[in-house]
């Protein structure tokens, strides 16, 4: 049965009530911005109802006016029943003297009260303030005999008006701006009334409109042609990210054809069977809607093109199978973070920028949206979110991004669900990105990279959000294709699809997570002691953290690990390290030995506290002779050292002297670095300039490409055949030859990359 035009229902949530207005069979798209007459029925629905905390006009889309502007609305009606039921506005003292004027005053202040209140609040003060001063001018010249006399009752009430519309929020918000307003128009209004716009296949509400004053600092696209402006807006230290999405900017029939086609596909209940394979299901869910779209459409006798019909058929599966316009921000490279706070529906999103650091959205997903999330992640993981398991630790993987994800609901958020999703690049990061980005130098990147050749074992430290995941991808990018490499992870965050797509010999396993736990997972400890089993292989340990690092450092210690192993751990400084890993995992001290370097990284934040820039801030090796206390002891060694003043990392005495045990012990097991600190130097710095040249050259040519995973892992291919070609040749490692080879191959692979396109 088709719903009345203008019908409207009174929804609950908790203690809110939501107010809902049928525009079906309007013409016109509903607006309390635009139209008196919306503004006016919001307003008679409330005399009769009470206050509502939320307004939705529903029409194709529907238009929702927050519990902010709704609470205007109600201060407005909360006026109006003071202003005529309690203070009785509209009646005059019984006096013979002023009957022949009271005819003109109620009609004035009828106009006023019971009708421009309601349509035009700020036209109703401005018409009671100048009316007010009108009479005023007319008392004093007296206009007609007696007006003088009986007049001041008529000013009263003009007065009082203004008094009680003057406590409300909207009048004050527009007070300083009224002088040469003209009553009627709704400009005002517009600044001030901006709905969030929700197509009724979506579960996300979106406000279109810029926000008053708001400044465009940059603009851009992401994904499937959706707009992305970074605004600045006044009194907010937080720019805004306004993302406007593709289907946003359908024709009105096309609205209708994906609407019809998301409630056919609602009456599917997904099992756990078709996530186990996210990829195999968008492939399988695509054809089923992309046919459903299609048959839809000649049913409502629509030409759809082959390529429209592929673009709403993405835009449909993000809405089913998908997580809706979260993918679309999880597509911009630029986004690092995204938090969904509780309570879902009154909070938008809230994310970290790489330009523009914390940043506002304007997206707020509903309470439904945050259900379907989860479940989705729950089928996805396999792992439960219920009042009983408050926590879900797991990894998304949708077109164009890959996040971690945390998400977490009562009884630990009182408020409900909450998500966090730290973003990951869809490529692994690189040591020549790095330098571009200044979170290392060059000299930085030649020492990794002759560390991870040297086959020790590494720990990057750091506090969250510093890049420890991200520095760790790139010294997997570092190991020779000829290692096989063990991933040991509980959320899985490193590169492994990428690698494995460039052709290393990569094997990933995936462990209990601590915090969550998980039916059928190994714990992070068996999985370790499991790899030492699987062959002689560099192990990569996402992050060290319970009862794993035992362990990881048994096998350490007695030798069972003979390549590169690597992990990430939360720690501020080298001591910090020693700190977690000795007093509050358990591991012996003598144990801790088994840890070759450190690499700190932390975030460095701007005088202003606006910008915040990731370093490394300090690389340390462990010494082996103390006992006790490493800081005592002196088992802690700087070889680089971040100076905030230069923003730069810089070499120590210590590496600059050669007084690296670390290293030498590396240059040991190589026939000509043996007892040579200036050859194990000159090796470094080769490395280091070998790095510098891929970000120059790439800066030249224009070619982003080359600073990406896939040429890198190629030129450190090519850097260690043609050294070991000039080893084999001359009997040692010459750098400047190996250089000099290796750089004229560069230029030859470059050139033949831009002839190519």
């Amino acid at each position: 049965m088709a719903v009345e035009t203008y019908a409207y229902k009174i929804d609950r949530a908790g203690s809110e009530k939501i107010l809902r207005i049928n525009y079906e069979g309007s013409i016109t798209s509903p607006s309390i911005e635009d139209n008196p007459s919306d503004m006016a029925r919001v307003f008679n629905i409330m005399l009769e109802s009470g206050k509502i905390h939320q307004i939705v006009f529903v029409q194709k889309e529907e238009f929702i006016y927050d519990h902010s502007q709704a609470g205007m609305i109600n201060e407005l009606v909360e006026a109006f029943i003071k202003l005529v039921k309690e203070e009785n506005i509209m009646l005059f003292s019984a006096r013979r003297e002023n009957e022949r004027f009271l005819p003109v005053w109620h009609e004035i202040l009828r106009q006023i009260v019971l009708q421009k209140l309601k349509e035009d609040p700020i036209g109703a003060y401005v018409d009671a303030k100048r009316r007010a001063r009108e009479e005023r001018i007319k008392k004093a010249e007296e206009v007609a005999p007696g007006y003088s006399q009986v007049v001041d009752e008529f000013i009263q009430k003009l007065d009082r008006i203004s008094e009680v519309l003057e406590t409300t929020r909207l009048i004050k918000h527009v007070e300083k701006r009224l002088p040469g307003h003209k009553v009627g128009e709704r400009e005002l209004y517009r600044e001030i009334f901006k709905p969030a716009i929700r197509p009724y296949f979506m579960f996300t509400k979106v406000v279109t409109a810029y926000p008053t004053g708001a400044e465009e600092l940059e603009h851009y696209k992401v994904a499937e042609d959706a707009d992305v402006l970074i605004l600045r807006v006044p009194h907010d230290l937080r720019p805004i990210y306004h993302i406007i999405p593709p289907e946003f900017k359908l024709p009105e029939d096309r609205y209708d054809l994906l609407g019809t086609a998301k409630q056919v596909m609602e009456e599917h209940r997904p099992e756990r069977s078709e996530f186990i394979d996210p990829q195999r299901t968008r492939e399988i869910f695509f054809d089923i809607e992309k046919d459903l779209i299609s048959d839809i459409a000649k049913s409502k006798g629509m030409e759809v093109s082959y390529d429209e019909l592929n673009k709403l058929t993405k835009m449909l599966l993000r809405y089913t199978v998908g997580f809706g316009i979260l993918e679309l921000i999880l597509s911009d490279p630029k986004i690092q973070d995204v938090v969904v706070n509780a309570p879902l529906g009154h909070r938008t999103i809230s994310l970290i920028h790489a330009d523009y650091d914390e940043c506002l959205t304007n997206v707020t997903p509903t309470p439904r949206e945050g259900a379907s999330w989860g479940t989705k992640l729950r089928m996805l993981s396999g792992r439960p979110l219920d009042e009983a398991n408050p926590v879900l630790d797991t990894d998304l993987l949708v077109p164009g991004g890959k996040a971690r994800v945390a998400a977490i609901q009562r009884p630990l958020s009182p408020a409900g669900m909450a998500f966090a999703f730290r973003r990951h690049r869809d490529k692994p990061w690189t040591l020549p990105l790095f330098i571009r980005e200044k979170m290392i130098t060059p000299l930085a990147a030649g020492l990794f990279s002759f560390i991870v050749d040297g086959a020790r074992t590494i720990l990057i430290a750091g506090t969250r959000s510093a890049g420890k995941t991200s520095l760790l991808s790139s010294l997997m990018v570092e190991i020779m294709r000829s290692n096989r490499i063990i991933t040991c992870e509980d959320t899985l965050e490193l590169p492994v699809a990428q690698l494995r797509g460039l052709n290393y010999d990569i094997q990933s396993m995936k462990v209990s997570s601590v915090i969550t736990g998980g039916a059928g997972e190994m714990s992070a400890a068996q999985g370790i002691r499991t790899t030492l089993r699987l062959g002689d292989s560099a192990l990569i340990v996402g992050e060290v953290r319970s009862e794993e690092a035992k362990a990881l450092y048994e096998a350490m210690r007695v030798g069972a690990l003979a390549k590169v192993v690597a992990g990430t751990i939360h720690g501020a400084d080298p001591y910090g390290v020693y700190d977690r890993v000795v007093n509050d995992l358990g591991v012996q001290k003598t144990s801790f030995k088994a840890t070759d370097i450190i690499i700190v990284a932390n975030p460095i934040t701007s005088p202003s506290g606006l910008q915040r820039y990731r370093r490394v801030t300090q690389v340390s090796e462990i010494r082996k002779h103390w006992t006790d206390d490493p800081v005592r002891e002196h088992g802690f060694a700087d070889l680089l050292k971040y100076d905030a003043n230069k923003d730069s990392l810089d070499a120590t005495d210590i590496f600059l002297e050669g007084e690296s045990e670390i290293l030498k012990s590396i240059g040991a097991n190589v026939r000509e670095w043996a007892g040579s600190w200036d050859a194990i130097w000159e090796n470094i710095e080769l490395r280091a300039k070998v790095k510098q040249a891929i970000v120059d050259i790439a800066k030249q040519s224009g070619k982003d490409d080359l600073l990406e995973a896939e040429f890198v892992v190629l030129s450190n291919d090519m850097f260690h055949k043609i050294s070991g070609e000039v080893q084999k040749e001359v009997g040692y490692t010459e750098s400047k030859r190996v250089y000099s080879e290796w750089e004229n191959w560069l230029k030859k692979e470059v050139k033949h990359r831009l002839k190519n396109g």
